[in-house]
């Protein structure tokens, strides 16, 4: 009965291995796509300080240099994210070893799993307040970019279209 008990200890930790598991694989995507993103500004950008100077020229390569900005600041909280995640894996997999090993000694010292698993816990809550704050920051990138089109180029949609815009905002 002792070792089922153990096992089934041993086994609680792997329900947040396989969350943060999870957590890790999605934030390798999104830190993926924000590192394209970026790249594809920086070409943009760049293909347009080549090119002559205009009012909506220079309007533009405002917008993608604060976009480029906001892109290298989403991609530094997503490496952050990802790198507490990873350290958060290893400490629930070091709670699970853990129990067992001291059950194994027949060590009567339980702070040590509790232990662990509390850090665990605290490092993948603090990653996901910075995976918010990324998330916070591309809505706002996005809102910008937005901004930016219906400033100028409202006037370019055809009549019935831009009518509609207004009349549903």
């Amino acid at each position: 009965m002792v070792t089922l008990t153990v096992l089934s200890a041993m086994i609680t930790p792997v329900v947040l291995i396989l969350a943060t598991g999870q957590l890790i694989l999605t934030t390798s995507q999104r830190l993926a796509r924000s590192v394209e993103r970026a790249r594809k500004l920086s070409e943009q950008f760049e293909h347009l300080v080549q090119q002559e100077t205009s009012v909506k020229n220079t309007e533009k390569k405002e917008l993608l240099y604060l976009l480029l900005h906001k892109a290298a600041h989403r991609s530094r909280k997503l490496q952050r994210a990802m790198s507490l995640l990873y350290v958060s894996l290893s400490v629930f997999v070091g709670t699970s070893v853990s129990i067992g090993i001291l059950e194994a000694l027949d060590l009567l010292v339980f702070w040590v799993p509790v232990g662990l698993g509390l850090i665990g816990a605290g490092l993948l809550f603090y990653a996901t307040i910075l995976l918010i704050a990324e998330t916070r920051l591309a809505l706002s990138a996005i809102d910008k970019e937005m901004d930016y089109l219906i400033k100028n180029y409202a006037n370019d949609l055809p009549k019935e279209s831009n009518t509609k815009e207004q009349s549903a905002s």
